[in-house]
């Protein structure tokens, strides 16, 4: 249950679940079983289905990273892949066919393709993590798609606001993957394992990670207010990379103390944006 709940990534459980429950939340203005049932499967049934699979099939290169064995990443014992892939698996059965079954077609195919998302960027023969630019494309899917899902599920309709949102929050995620994946570079490369790091090098992708945040910011300009305000919500990011857009290839795991503090800076955002979310409400 240990090795699970590490597999799981924790720290980063809301990543997922709050922008599901946001967006349901701000599009009903209600609290119902679709809510507490949907934020349940998006908090941890889905993360261990993401990062299981991932822990599983990425064990060989795991063994020569550093960063895995703790908050950022397990490194699960060979004995329990079989065992973490069942769990993986089975865990969100039940979650996924209570949503179909108080869901719409548009809803199910917002979910297949999310559930497609998470299973393609890890598993064998798909390995979108492996194929550069994709990578960053498929993670940021990852956490965009419980916010449409959450905005289908409610039934409304997605006004032009809400999709510059979804837009801005895609720019934002594949830039976080981007720069994740900076620390990373040499064993990634001793593994075999391209990336959008490993294939532009590390300044370039730092580089480009901080003009995506910044970008993301530009796009939240264009929404009603106080949306702007969410803006400069990206600064705090681009600013962590900032002192890496010159790392050199050999250096790279130095952005690994840059990435440690995303992870804080995250929950900061997180009720910053909430702030805005429960302002905007009561505009």
């Amino acid at each position: 249950m240990r090795q699970l709940l590490v597999a799981s990534r924790p720290v980063s459980w809301v990543n997922t679940a709050y922008p599901f429950a946001a967006a349901y939340v701000m599009a009903t203005r209600e609290v119902d079983a679709r809510l507490v049932v949907g934020t349940l499967f998006f908090l941890i049934p889905y993360n261990l289905l993401m990062y299981g699979i991932n822990d599983v099939f990425d064990y060989e290169s795991d063994l020569a990273n550093p960063r895995k064995g703790g908050v950022e990443g397990a490194l699960l014992d060979r004995r329990l892949h079989r065992t973490t892939l069942l769990a993986a698996v089975l865990l969100p059965v039940p979650f996924v066919a209570y949503l179909v079954a108080v869901g719409s077609p548009v809803s199910w195919a917002v979910l297949a393709f999310s559930l497609f998302a998470v299973v393609a960027y890890s598993a064998p023969r798909l390995r979108f993590k492996e194929r550069p630019v994709l990578d960053s494309l498929t993670s940021s899917t990852h956490f965009v798609s419980p916010a449409l899902y959450g905005l289908v599920l409610a039934g409304e309709p997605i006004g032009r606001g809400a999709w510059i949102i979804l837009a801005a929050f895609f720019v934002w995620g594949g830039a976080s993957q981007a720069f994740g994946a900076v620390q990373d570079v040499v064993p990634d490369r001793a593994g075999g394992i391209a990336s959008v790091a490993t294939v532009l090098g590390a300044r370039t992708t730092v580089r480009l990670a901080i003009a995506s945040y910044l970008a993301a910011g530009l796009l939240l300009l264009a929404v009603p207010w106080p949306g702007p305000l969410a803006s400069v919500l990206v600064l705090p990011y681009a600013a962590l990379a900032w002192p890496y857009r010159s790392v050199p290839d050999a250096d790279a795991a130095l952005a690994n103390r840059g990435w440690r503090r995303f992870l804080g800076v995250n929950y900061v955002v997180g009720f910053l944006v909430t702030q805005l979310l429960i302002w905007s409400a009561l505009a």
